[in-house]
């Protein structure tokens, strides 16, 4: 046994090797999550196997990581479980890669290739930015980046671009060989310390280079004969590469070029932390549209072109959503009325089908505690609404139907007046808030345990609800008029009336909603409402629906496997794991449970 009472044993540098690893502190700290986050380091190949240089590490160590060396494999299975088990990751340099990727023969001066890397790499950053693995991309790594995004390259920066300088140079790889200009307000110039058009004395050890920045990437340095040496996407992604070798330099002493690993280190650790939060909580989503893209060849399992999907939750490990059966208003005769009803109908039964089919992935989840068995067991929970009171006709009986189908709420209107009350958007002001047969319903949902949302309607309407309404209201996906002033937004006075009520406001994704310059409506924008409803309202009374699949995006969050960036920033603002358990589930369940519960008890 290796115990201290054995030492005395042991030959004396035995002894002392293992007292020194006795007295260093424990690798965990908190016991939720290691002290040092994972950082993966895609390894090189050489005749011997998988390797990587010391540089790449002890810059890593030194920042506070804990590397972990990902060899050379193509085993889409194992990739994807270094994606999973990866806080951050660093792309390392190396060979050429193959010109069949950017849609290219190969030139004469194309240098040596190894396919085999070239395929595991590009699964593997597909698979981590998929997650929102923070990454680093180093020489060829800034290269891969661009291939993998769709960008260009030089397969050989000598014979395809004019008057190049010496990116080759016979140099000591830890020595500045020659200068970039930092390119406009930039991550990379603050990390660095550096301003818009100063110099950075940076090494080089490549013939090949990006020529075209993909899609969301930026330029962010650029060398005296043009070639592109840096560029990020933030803040689209926590992605940033350079062409030139920082570890070298690090490794060297150079403290600037170190802070390039400190930064990557400093995200990945509150990326681990965002996923312990998404792992110890219930993460819901309050509002999503997906049913409004299904189609009979349409499988929720399956990785799609919807913002929803399993694969796309348990990327972003999310663990349920509200799937709402979506009515744009239409005329309101009786047959209108009627094929409003069946449509509806058909999408809560489409939403049964999937889940019926898929038992292993999905669950259909109709109150608080179903949900927690969905995450318990590991599988997506589905909760079933309904989006426009529309579908409900003028039979109070419809109500009762859908609440049998596993609707948990009915948003009482979408753009435009229907016969239950005044909209927010398109409204004629017929009602003046709730129609005769509006306050009917809304009584009839009390009566059965559906909650009532408020999103989309009018300020007179949201009024009205809360002066009859006998329990709690949700605003499944309504963002603050405070901060963007958009009619479709609630006011303090109502959002207050809300949380007064026991109610929650789920804060919307939609960038029309949370900023007024909807092209930069980003995850921190979204972040500012949600502080600002927290201020306002108490930590217990605010939440998240993205509207996915319907018009909800923003920069930083265009999916299911987004939510987790909103939580990082969260965490970046100082909200605890407790406060983001309330956040993402535990408010609008605790409404969902009075509201039920309510009902129970009349």
């Amino acid at each position: 046994m290796l115990s201290p009472k054995n030492y005395q044993y042991y030959p004396a540098a035995l002894r002392q090797l293992y007292e020194e690893l006795d007295g260093a502190p424990q690798a965990f700290e908190g016991g939720e999550s290691p002290s040092r986050p994972v950082i993966g380091l895609t390894a090189n190949y050489n005749t011997s196997g998988s390797c990587i240089a010391r540089a790449y590490t002890e810059s890593v160590i030194r920042a506070g990581g804990l590397p972990l060396l990902i060899p050379l494999t193509t085993d889409i299975e194992v990739i994807r479980h270094y994606a999973t088990l990866i806080d951050g990751l660093v792309l390392s340099g190396g060979d050429d890669l193959l010109p069949s990727y950017l849609g290219e023969d190969p030139i004469p001066t194309l240098g040596e290739v190894n396919p085999e890397r070239d395929r595991g790499e590009l699964l593997l950053v597909a698979e981590a930015s998929r997650r929102n693995v923070p990454i680093l991309g180093i020489c060829r790594g800034h290269q891969l980046l661009a291939t993998a995004f769709g960008g260009g390259m030089y397969q050989d920066i000598y014979a395809q671009s004019e008057n190049p300088v010496g990116h080759n140079p016979k140099i000591p790889i830890s020595f500045a060989a020659h200068q970039v200009r930092l390119q406009g307000n930039s991550v990379l110039a603050r990390i660095l310390g550096l301003s818009d058009g100063e110099l950075l004395g940076v090494n080089s050890l490549h013939h090949q280079a990006v020529s075209r920045v993909p899609k969301p990437f930026r330029v962010t340095a650029l060398s005296s004969d043009g070639v592109i040496e840096a560029m990020e996407a933030y803040p689209e992604k926590p992605i940033l590469s350079v062409q030139w070798h920082p570890e070298q330099m690090a490794y060297a002493g150079d403290t600037r070029q170190q802070k390039l690993f400190e930064h990557l280190v400093a995200e990945a650790s509150l990326f681990a932390q965002a996923k312990a939060v998404h792992r110890s909580v219930i993460v819901l989503d309050s509002h999503v549209d997906t049913p409004m893209h299904f189609c009979p060849e349409f499988d929720f399992t399956k990785r799609g072109n919807t913002l929803v999907d399993a694969p796309k939750m348990r990327e972003g490990l999310v663990d349920a959503c509200v799937m709402v059966a979506y009515l744009p208003q239409g005329e309101r005769d009786d047959t209108s009325l009627k094929q409003a009803t069946d449509y509806a109908t058909g999408k809560l039964e489409a939403i049964r089908s999937q889940v019926l089919s898929h038992p292993e992935s999905l669950m259909r989840a109709t109150n608080p505690e179903e949900v927690r068995e969905a995450k318990r067991r590991g599988l997506c929970a589905i909760i079933p609404g309904i989006e426009n009171g529309y579908a409900i006709g003028k039979e109070l009986a419809n109500i009762e139907r859908f609440r049998d189908m596993g609707v948990c709420y009915i948003t009482l209107c979408h753009n435009g007046d229907n016969d239950i009350c005044d909209s927010a958007r398109k409204t004629k002001h017929e009602h003046n808030g709730l129609s005769d047969f509006g306050l009917e319903v809304v009584r009839e949902m009390n009566r059965l345990g559906v909650m009532v949302d408020i999103s989309h309607a009018a300020v007179s309407t949201v009024r009205d609800v809360l002066q009859i309404s006998s329990a709690p209201v949700v605003a499944s996906h309504s963002s603050s008029r405070a901060l963007c002033n958009h009619t479709r937004n609630l006011t303090d006075e109502d959002a207050l009336a809300i949380a007064r009520s026991g109610g929650v406001v789920q804060v919307c994704l939609y960038a029309g909603f949370i900023s007024e310059q909807e092209e930069e409506a980003s995850v921190q924008h979204a972040a500012d409402h949600i502080d600002h409803f927290v201020r306002l309202l108490g930590i217990e009374h605010v939440g998240i629906g993205s509207d996915f699949d319907g018009d909800g995006e923003l920069v930083g969050c265009r999916g299911a496997n987004d939510l987790i960036n909103l939580t990082v920033e969260l965490l970046r603002r100082g909200y605890t794991r407790d406060q983001l358990g309330l956040l993402w589930g535990e408010n609008f369940l605790r409404v969902m449970q009075n509201v039920q519960q309510k009902a129970k008890c009349q």
